[in-house]
């Protein structure tokens, strides 16, 4: 049982205050202890921030994922020396209604991830919990690939007006579609160039598996950090195609996947379907469990499982593709 402050806060023997912060796109809400503080949302307000969190010797943070507003506050916050970790807005919300927290405004919500931040500093996994200092070259790519899927979804909207535009508005969509046609070229050579300099390893190793293409590769470095340095549950859990258990009591309920990465299993899942075609170990892992009367979906996400705990364990190992030594482990599966 979690026993509060009448101040807010977990009770405790601990002496290090936890912080609470509501990002916006124009301001922060900042809660620690009983104190409570909101500073602009720009490179100043940052530093005048992690100051004052820094004399309050504050131990977590706890700020929700926003978009991408909070990606700059993250990292001022690490440069500080300050342990922070952006967590889903969904759990937060989850864990306000678990207290009582009905209302949502910027100051109860810096309550909230305060209190959210007490729970976690003191929980015995809270070191998954921590976000990684980022990667500034890592960053970079995962801002080129997000701008490419932009570009990749822009074309599909236009394309699929194609059809049905008028002789006038057919001349329009035809040139932007040749402009985002030119501009995915340069942003491909961009995010080449990138690999090459700064994942040249890592793409070497993921390029020697048959069905994992470019885009699949630059998805995963860019979105998938933690790849190799997660046990396979752990990863496939992360990129959300482990099954999850739905028991109670007596009742035993379907294992369902979700959650998890949308924009790494949504490569994956291309990347599955094309292992399935030309890869020999997913193909034949594939063709048992359908032999076995499984449901082609359920098939299909089995395979996206063992393809992703296959990667995962030639990133941890930093050993390319052996196609006798993978063969073979899926005869004796």
């Amino acid at each position: 049982m979690i026993n509060m402050n009448p101040q807010g806060g977990v009770a405790t023997g601990a002496v290090r205050p936890n912080a609470g912060i509501d990002v916006s796109k124009q301001h922060l809400d900042v809660c620690w202890g009983t104190h409570e503080q909101r500073w602009v949302h720009d490179a100043s307000g940052w530093k005048e921030l992690t100051a004052q969190l820094q004399a309050a010797a504050v131990d977590l943070v706890v700020l929700e994922a926003s978009g991408g507003f909070e990606r700059g506050l993250v990292c001022a916050l690490q440069d500080a020396g300050l342990t922070a970790a952006r967590v889903n807005p969904r759990q937060a919300r989850d864990f306000a209604k678990s207290m009582g927290v009905l209302a949502k405004t910027d100051r109860v919500d810096a309550r909230v991830l305060r209190d959210f931040a007490d729970v976690l500093a003191r929980h015995q996994d809270r070191a998954k919990y921590i976000t990684a200092p980022v990667d500034a070259h890592r960053a970079e790519l995962a801002a080129l690939v997000t701008r490419r899927r932009q570009l990749v979804d822009m074309r599909v909207a236009e394309t699929n007006r194609l059809a049905l535009a008028g002789k006038r508005a057919v001349r329009s969509i035809k040139a932007v579609l040749r402009t985002l046609d030119k501009q995915l070229v340069d942003l491909d050579g961009d995010i080449d160039d990138l690999l090459e300099e700064h994942f040249s390893a890592q793409r070497t190793l993921l390029d020697s598996v048959k069905g994992v293409g470019p885009v699949t590769i630059m998805t995963l470095q860019a979105a998938l950090p933690e790849l190799g340095q997660l046990n396979r549950r752990e990863v496939c859990k992360l990129t959300g195609v482990a099954p999850l258990a739905d028991d109670s009591g007596s009742r035993k309920g379907k294992r369902r996947t979700w959650g998890g990465r949308g924009d790494v299993r949504a490569v994956l899942y291309m990347a599955t379907l094309s292992a399935i075609r030309h890869n020999p170990v997913i193909g034949a892992f594939h063709a048992r469990l359908i032999a076995a009367g499984k449901l082609p979906k359920v098939a299909i996400v089995a395979c996206m499982r063992k393809l992703l705990t296959i990667l995962n364990a030639m990133a941890r190992d930093a050993a390319a593709w052996d196609p006798a030594k993978h063969v073979q482990a899926a005869k004796n599966a």
